[in-house]
């Protein structure tokens, strides 16, 4: 009876681990940076996800929400997000502290295609929040540097305080194999020592872009894609080569509950991950 009821638990999708919250600190006034081990450390270390994918956080008594992985892959047993206060949960989570127990499941969505983009020059174009999915391509990237090709990050920000992991990505800016730069709409503070503009006047700055070798991934607030994919276009990317990770309110993680079905496409199962080719067919995901 016990192992009919092991495999009655591993098969059921909507059973969440426990899972610890190894240190949690604030980014900005309302995004905090959560860094969280499975409880069970052969399980942690198991634990299996590509770059792109989200996992489902529960609190009990409060409830559960999908949050895109920031971590890498490349780096197994600790597992990172960028979470913004925005509702119940999320106000839940805030109110917890190091060594406070959660629930975990997933991996869930369809991730980046790496094995496509192996050799390929990564350019990444992250705003406001867009910054928590794409850190985890971009650190993927970063170790397994001998596995692509150019890595360009454009970074940007309204304010200087509203920049996700500024000091990361700043010391990031000293490595001679990342070409980074940096942006804020308006500094108003004086005092920011990189580019001050929208995210899109960076592209000038590019030089020598070879386009059917390149991949180009983009995520941010909604406003933001429509100049960043003119831009890409501009260059000639082409656009299956253009990826954007994409997010609804999604509830199951497995395609059943129809929360974040648009006609025949479930972003929980076909995104959150899709290519300028799904959505200029797919208006409605942006």
């Amino acid at each position: 009876m016990n192992g009919e009821n092991k495999a009655v638990e591993k098969a059921n999708p909507f059973l969440p681990v426990p899972a610890r919250i190894v240190r949690t600190y604030p980014l900005t006034e309302d995004v905090n940076f959560f860094q969280v081990r499975i409880a069970d450390m052969d399980q942690a270390l198991a634990f299996r996800y590509k770059t792109g994918q989200f996992a489902m956080l529960s609190v009990l008594g409060a409830g559960e929400a999908p949050f895109s992985i920031s971590s890498t892959p490349s780096r197994p047993g600790l597992l990172e997000f960028c979470i913004r206060r925005a509702g119940t949960v999320t106000n839940t989570l805030f109110g917890l502290k190091e060594n406070d127990l959660v629930g975990l499941r997933g991996p869930y969505g369809n991730g980046f295609p790496v094995g496509r983009m192996l050799g390929k020059d990564i350019l990444i174009v992250m705003g406001g929040l867009g910054a928590a999915p794409l850190r985890s391509m971009l650190l993927y990237c970063l170790d397994n540097r001998d596995q692509f090709g150019r890595v360009i990050l454009l970074h940007g920000a309204k304010r200087p305080a509203d920049m996700l992991l500024r000091e990361e990505f700043f010391s990031l800016k000293r490595r001679s194999d990342l070409e980074c730069l940096l942006t804020v709409d308006s500094d108003d503070t004086g005092e920011w020592p990189a580019e001050t503009g929208l995210v899109t006047s960076l592209f000038p700055m590019l030089a020598d872009i070879d386009p059917e070798n390149t991949f180009g991934l983009v995520c941010g607030p909604p406003v933001m894609y429509k100049f960043v994919l003119k831009e890409m276009l501009q260059l000639d990317i082409p656009k299956d080569q253009i990826l954007m990770t994409l997010e609804r309110r999604m509830k199951c993680g497995v395609g059943k509950c129809g929360h974040c079905a648009i006609d025949y496409i479930y972003t929980c199962l076909d995104g959150p991950v899709f290519t300028y080719w799904d959505v200029i067919h797919m208006r409605e995901l942006i």
